[in-house]
């Protein structure tokens, strides 16, 4: 079976095994899961019995934080099995209730595990180092332990961190009325597609009709979307004025003196990161409008609105394409990572990570998940396009970072911080977009190429940059003890996205635009995309330049996880974050392009 072409979706039982992930290396029966689970809670038992005791002596500490260690690798394995499980088949009831169980075992390890950070924040520098001399065992958890001892002055006594601790599930109604309105009550209008048959409107289906190469479903499509968001921008500017509310609470419990340097600070990232990253931003947006007149000129328009940001220049240029061609053109296409990549990624191609293609009930969009001790998977929902050629090689660039730290760290270190993570998918997609403009067939393709590396710029360092400069503003807002309405975020959205996308006609829906993003309900993460596409620049650059050292220090920095903070483990890569550079590389790769994408457009 390659590319399914039919409007009805097969059942997973009809899609080839060789197609679908191994869920069996993780558990080979749904039996052992239940068995593990029952392991799991009798691990939080054993857990309990340390409370109170981890100061004591080093082979307490030293028990304690192996049995952590053996409660998330174990959590690891039955939650992964479990959620993977229900993503096969959304109908499968047995797999969902299998998925809640997971869920609810996760709460409990959390509740279970809550007192060890603030207990370890609580012994003296001298008592570690001692405690360090005595038990050489305890050296592999030397950084582990000097990051929550660094969060030392914003741990507070165990009563104080008890209310915290509940003060949490209130915390978290803003997100979830956000979820359920939007997910759930908003009615969304029905449209006439391409076809001028009538389809009724939704996110996702906002998502492909946005890209439409006909105008008017473009904008019908957004009109349709956020006059529906408009609806409702009351309460929505509610529900956004309460999670900021509730940053500000829990950065001046934990006595921090922003909401931004509580975000930042258990990365030990400074604050003048991610406002240089806003200024470069800013700095640069002549470059942004250079493009917008050009796709203005493209597409034989009077006036460009925003709803015409998404209209391709080219159209698809290769569609059919078998999964087969797609693994040989990433695997062509990472050469310059070296050896030593490429072997973890053939394994991966031919080692039951992947679950390829769509079926009834499957989980839509992509993601790859790390299992250690097993081996990462990664899901697809594969149709033959260039645009899934490129998720192949983001996802899979996850699941070799994934691969690499777990042969290379012990589990306490096998995590990523969003900041490290998307560098590995990113420098993937550089290094085949190069792969592929080498190869381009012609400059109808080449165009579609040049294009497809303009838009990854704009919207993933420009778009959420401004996203970052509006979460900064509005926190910055009720810090200074002013009350945030949705007049306020119209206001201030408007005032950006004039700045930003100067050569647009900024029409009044946009202004709503703020009340449909989940991410600013998790403040000052999305600027974690900018500085991963900036960093991952840097790094393919510098490996198509250098060749074999650039490689090799890339790979080792896939290799040490989370054993440093992040912007340590940027600089094994050759990349400093703290300066510039890495933006104004991407800044100048985008010049670039513009000026080759210009001269076979107009």
């Amino acid at each position: 079976m390659e590319v399914v072409d039919r409007a009805d979706l097969p059942a997973r039982d009809d899609i080839d095994e060789v197609y679908k992930w191994r869920l069996e290396d993780i558990y080979s029966e749904n039996e052992l899961w239940e068995a593990n689970c029952g392991k799991l809670k009798a691990l939080l038992e054993e857990m309990e019995t340390f409370k109170g005791k981890l100061g004591s002596s080093p082979n307490v500490l030293l028990a304690a934080l192996k049995k952590c260690d053996e409660i998330g690798e174990l959590l690891g394995r039955v939650y992964a099995y479990a959620t993977m499980k229900s993503h096969e088949n959304l109908k499968d009831a047995r797999s969902q209730v299998m998925a809640g169980r997971a869920s609810m075992l996760a709460v409990e390890v959390s509740k279970a595990m809550a007192f060890v950070r603030p207990e370890i924040s609580c012994i003296d520098d001298h008592t570690i180092e001692r405690f360090m001399e005595a038990e050489k065992d305890l050296e592999v958890y030397r950084f582990a332990l000097e990051q929550v001892r660094r969060l030392g002055g914003h741990i507070l006594p165990p009563e104080q961190e008890d209310l915290l601790a509940l003060a949490e599930h209130l915390a978290g109604s803003p997100r979830d009325v956000f979820t359920l309105l939007t997910g759930a009550d908003l009615i969304f209008p029905e449209i006439k597609d391409e076809n001028g048959r009538t389809v009724k409107l939704s996110e996702e289906r906002y998502g492909k009709y946005i890209y439409s190469r006909d105008r008017r479903v473009r904008k019908d499509a957004y009109v349709g979307l956020l006059s529906t968001y408009a609806s409702a921008k009351n309460a929505l500017g509610a529900t956004l004025f309460g999670s900021v509310r509730k940053d500000l609470f829990f950065a001046k419990a934990r006595r921090y003196p922003s909401c931004l340097e509580a975000a930042l600070f258990p990365e030990n990232i400074p604050p003048s990161v991610y406002e240089m990253a806003i200024e470069l931003a800013n700095r640069y947006l002549e470059l942004l409008h250079r493009y917008l007149r050009l796709k203005k000129k493209a597409l034989k328009l009077d006036e460009l609105h925003m709803y015409d940001l998404y209209a391709p220049l080219v159209p698809e240029t290769r569609e059919g394409i078998p999964f087969e061609e797609a693994k040989a053109a990433v695997f062509d296409g990472l050469a310059p990572l070296g050896e030593e990549y490429r072997r973890a990624l053939a394994e991966g191609f031919g080692g039951g990570w992947i679950d390829i293609y769509e079926s009834d009930g499957k989980h839509s969009g992509a993601y790859s998940w790390g299992v250690y001790g097993v081996h990462p998977y990664v899901l697809l929902n594969y149709k033959g396009t260039l645009r899934d050629v490129f998720t192949l090689a983001h996802e899979m660039g996850h699941a070799v970072h994934s691969h690499l730290t777990n042969g290379n760290q012990p589990y306490v270190y096998s995590g990523h911080s969003i900041f490290t993570a998307e560098v590995a998918s990113t420098v993937n997609e550089a290094l085949l977009l190069e792969h592929f403009l080498k190869k381009a067939r012609d400059d109808r393709e080449r165009a579609y190429l040049l294009n497809m590396g303009l838009e990854q710029v704009r919207t993933t360092v420009w778009r959420q940059l401004l996203f970052a400069e509006f979460e900064l503003a509005i926190h910055r807002l009720i810090e200074s003890g002013e009350a945030l309405t949705q007049e306020v975020f119209c206001r201030l959205w408007r005032s950006l996205n004039e700045r930003y996308y100067a050569p647009l006609l900024i029409d009044a829906e946009n202004d709503l635009e703020w009340s449909r993003i989940p991410h600013f309900y998790s403040a000052f993460y999305v600027y974690q995309y900018a500085t991963g596409y900036a960093a991952a620049t840097s790094i393919s650059q510098a490996i198509l330049r250098e060749g074999e050292s650039a490689a090799v220090r890339y790979v080792d920095f896939l290799k040490k996880g989370s054993s440093a903070y992040p912007l340590d483990l940027l600089r094994i890569a050759g990349i400093d974050l703290t300066g510039p550079a890495p933006f104004e590389e991407t800044f100048a790769a985008f010049s670039n392009r513009l000026n080759q994408l210009e001269s076979l457009l107009l």
